[in-house]
């Protein structure tokens, strides 16, 4: 599969993102929509992004009994969403639920340990298991359950492609272009390293929005990740 660009839209309202759309290149066509906006703008954020024609990452985490989960998978169906995401942690028959409740069209992605756990947090929740395995056995499990991919940082990449194979999707945050900045990200990777890695999505948010011209910095990482892919594909 070709390594895949999403922007993400991390702003608190749905009144910029018409703006955000505008200033990008027509061949970003995949944006992701978090909490923080979802909440504030509710489904008008999907409806304009989708009134666009683009594609819609929608990152909400659900973590639910599964029948609200099976359900909210459904909603979202009808708002063009491509991707969305669930906890892992929810357990197998959330996440069987999920699966099959998933119309065609629409692909789930689990999430398996937040970035923000270590192992001292596993620990206060009574896990007992190291971090590493933790993660990786979430995410294995999440995929026997039918789930289409997970979302992991850069440096997981490899070790989930050797667990679950090269099919199922792997979304990673935490993108910077070669000198960019960390900002609050510390486990970063640039869009050449994580495809040479295995990621089929690159998710980029402020390396983008916040460049003094965005449409540049999109068209920069949009031809990074060009090459990238013919350099995979063995194409270059």
């Amino acid at each position: 599969m070709k390594t895949e660009l999403i922007v993400a839209l991390d702003v608190a309202s749905a009144d910029k993102i018409p703006a955000i759309v505008d200033r990008l290149p027509a061949a970003v066509d995949f944006y992701k929509v978090g909490l923080e906006l979802f909440i504030a703008a509710g489904p008008d954020a999907l409806t304009y992004l989708q009134s666009r024609g683009k594609r819609i990452f929608l990152d909400l985490k659900l973590h639910d009994i599964p029948r609200t989960v099976a359900r909210a998978v459904g909603s979202a169906s009808g708002y063009g969403v491509s991707l969305l995401t669930v906890h892992a942690s929810g357990g197998q028959t959330m996440l069987t639920a999920a699966a099959e409740a998933c119309p065609e069209g629409v692909n789930i992605v689990a999430v398996t340990t937040l970035t923000s756990l270590d192992q001292s947090d596993l620990t206060q929740m009574g896990v007992s298991r190291d971090l590493k395995t933790h993660t990786t056995e979430l995410g294995a499990m999440a995929i026997a359950c039918g789930i289409n991919g997970l979302v992991c940082s850069p440096l997981e990449i490899t070790a989930f492609r050797k667990r679950i194979g090269q099919d199922p999707f792997i979304v990673t945050p935490g993108i910077r272009p070669a000198n960019g900045e960390l900002g609050d990200q510390k486990r970063v990777a640039t869009p050449t390293m994580a495809v040479s890695d295995g990621a089929s999505h690159l998710v980029v948010g402020r390396p983008i929005l916040q460049a003094d011209d965005p449409g540049q910095a999109a068209e920069a990482i949009l031809q990074e990740l060009s090459e990238a892919n013919a350099k995979r594909d063995g194409t270059s």
